[in-house]
């Protein structure tokens, strides 16, 4: 064999068997609160995929089919499988895995760390809703992915903090806050439509954009809400203004997203990431 062709032939073996598109490269974060992006093959239909008995996100990019898949912060790492829907088999993708900070914080009113008998039908109400929304799959194809920012200002306080209030571990915190003044106006990062909005016992007033196929965005302790249920926001619509409503110490933008019914780090569809 020629020089020129063993040249060649090396450097054909030294490519990848298929190079990683945009939408892999910025969103395969496959930890516990990540994303893990998984080839589906290059059928001509859309394969449909569940991963813990949900249905998952599925796109189409450079000509074949990848699943956007939501891993929940409880997730072990390891092995994880996704089905697919119709055939019967499963794809696995491995979860890596990540450190979270801890974070305490004080509140004055005592009644948002432990809330009387009343107050826990109000939130089992408003969480029973909550989940109906995050859970919603429409068919609908996102707009985007690479999303943009909901407001123009610092992070605060970042995805997965271990949270503890007034010296009591609670959930960990499921989304971004960003640091910015109340009244600022919070646009949607993705074209979607609002599915719910209402003054939430711990979110205080709050909106859900659904962009499609369980990829949903969440936005609480506004101080005012511009939108209502029904309602398609375009990309870069304002759904309401920065405020303090809820279990909030002070004016901040609190935004999460769910995929597949699993808060992720928002700061994945941001190019934000940190491992």
């Amino acid at each position: 064999m020629s020089r020129p062709l063993l040249m060649l032939f090396a450097l054909i073996l030294a490519l990848p068997v298929q190079a990683e598109g945009f939408v892999s490269r910025l969103l395969n974060k496959p930890v516990p609160g990540g994303v893990a992006v998984v080839p589906l093959g290059e059928q001509a239909q859309a394969p449909r995929a569940s991963y813990l008995g949900k249905p998952v996100l599925v796109v189409k990019e450079d000509n074949r089919w990848i699943a956007i898949v939501g891993i929940p912060l409880s997730a072990k790492p390891g092995a994880q499988s996704l089905r697919l829907e119709g055939s019967g088999r499963t794809l696995a993708f491995q979860v890596g895995a990540k450190h979270y900070k801890e974070q305490r914080i004080t509140l004055k009113n005592t009644r948002q760390v432990n809330p009387l008998a009343e107050d826990l039908i109000r939130i089992d109400r408003e969480l029973a809703e909550q989940n109906r929304a995050y859970d919603n799959f429409a068919a609908r194809q996102p707009s985007n992915l690479l999303f943009d920012k909901p407001v123009d200002g610092p992070l605060s306080s970042p995805f997965g903090l271990r949270r503890f209030f007034n010296g009591e571990e609670r959930n960990a915190h499921s989304g971004l806050d960003f640091a910015v003044p109340a009244g600022t106006p919070i646009k949607a990062p993705a074209a979607g439509k609002v599915t719910l909005v209402g003054n939430l016992f711990f979110n205080g007033n709050t909106v859900f954009v659904d962009h499609g196929q369980g990829l949903i965005s969440m936005f609480c302790h506004l101080s005012k809400i511009d939108v209502k249920v029904g309602d398609e926001v375009p990309r870069g619509g304002v759904v309401g203004r920065v405020g303090s409503t809820g279990r909030a110490t002070g004016p901040h933008m609190h935004w999460n997203v769910s995929l597949n019914g699993v808060r992720v780090d928002p700061a994945i569809f941001i190019g934000a990431f940190k491992p």
